[in-house]
């Protein structure tokens, strides 16, 4: 294989190395987008059914995390099998998590419901304040800002055959293998409540016509807050596969991650359950590959791209937002009716 030089440097690097680089990329993405994407899928559960954009989803998700560091830190210590610890924690997230949706959902959201749309934006946003504040509080408690997870036995042990393959060059780890287990799990699973459930049928007909479901006998109340259970119990988990993922945490890590996941199920097109999780591995490449195109800067004509730094790849994700919008307006799997799960 031919070499080439690396910008600036005198390191040789061959063909097989750009297509590790590359495969890499590809991976490392989808573990970064799936975690997008279950964050998203709580926005998008919400949206579909009241068209409000509940911010404070970011902290509802930061707070599964944070419960689920509690978890892993109060079962450190046991012998205990480190997957049965994971299930635990992630039930404990769930739980604290989708209550609390549920809670800001009937004391914030639903006396403003005919409001004008801008009224539960503002305090949509209001209550992610408070909620962050109040996390801030929490952690505090155990003197210390941030949160340094302690994962269970063999979780970053990396993986070094699949299928009889050598991969020990993509650096993946067991903790990517299971963060993209549950968002598989996760997409099947929401997929077959909404379309093929009582539920399902009760949560797209209130999201469809609230006043008309209402009249056949649907208790729109009750839905509307079993969706907020349910995209509150999304985040929550990935809260959790957040935690596990970065091994630390504080009060305010939800914001960026929060604001990406946005971001994937506008991209996606938001109420559409497959277009947040499409959107979400989109954003992942886009911003993985960012990361190190300046790396390709050697290649023939492409000495350009060592003016891309890593630090933009947060700017790219949103262009590549952008860019996608400006193309089709409702997202990449949106649709342009009134049906929004």
């Amino acid at each position: 294989m031919s070499a080439f030089r690396l910008h600036n440097t005198g390191d040789q690097v061959d063909l097989q190395t750009v297509m590790t680089i590359l495969l890499q990329v590809l991976v490392g993405g989808l573990s970064l987008g799936v975690l997008y994407a279950i964050v998203a899928l709580g926005y998008t559960m919400v949206y579909g059914v009241l068209q409000l954009i509940n911010f404070a989803h970011s902290e509802v998700f930061i707070t599964g995390g944070i419960v689920g560091y509690f978890v892993f830190h109060a079962l450190q210590d046991s012998s205990m099998n480190g997957y049965l610890k994971l299930v635990l924690a992630c039930l404990a997230a769930m739980i604290v998590s989708g209550a609390l949706n549920v809670v800001i959902e009937r004391l914030a959201y639903r006396p403003l419901r005919g409001a004008q749309r801008l009224v539960p934006l503002i305090t949509a946003i209001g209550v992610s304040l408070i909620l962050q504040d109040t996390l801030k509080f929490v952690v505090g408690l155990t003197g210390m800002f941030d949160l340094s997870v302690t994962l269970p036995k063999g979780f970053t042990s990396p993986l070094t055959k699949f299928a009889g393959i050598d991969i020990t060059s993509l650096n993946l780890q067991v903790k990517d293998v299971i963060l993209l287990v549950v968002a598989t799990l996760m997409l099947i699973g929401l997929n077959l409540l909404v379309n093929h459930t009582r539920l399902g049928r009760a949560i797209r007909a209130v999201a469809h016509d609230r006043q008309t479901a209402g009249l056949m006998g649907i208790d729109s109340n009750r839905i509307i807050s079993l969706t907020f259970l349910i995209g509150g119990a999304l985040g929550g988990l990935g809260g959790v596969m957040y935690a596990m993922k970065y091994q630390a945490l504080n009060a305010y890590s939800g914001m960026a991650p929060g604001m990406k996941a946005f971001s994937a199920a506008v991209l996606g097109g938001i109420g559409s359950i497959p277009g947040a999780m499409l959107g979400g591995i989109v954003l992942g490449w886009v911003e993985t590959l960012l990361g190190v195109v300046s790396l390709f800067s050697a290649l023939p004509g492409l000495h350009w791209l060592s003016y891309i730094k890593a630090e933009y790849k947060d700017l790219g994700g949103f262009l590549a937002l952008i860019l996608i919008l400006f193309i089709k307006p409702t997202g990449l799997l949106g649709k342009s009716s009134t049906e929004k799960v």
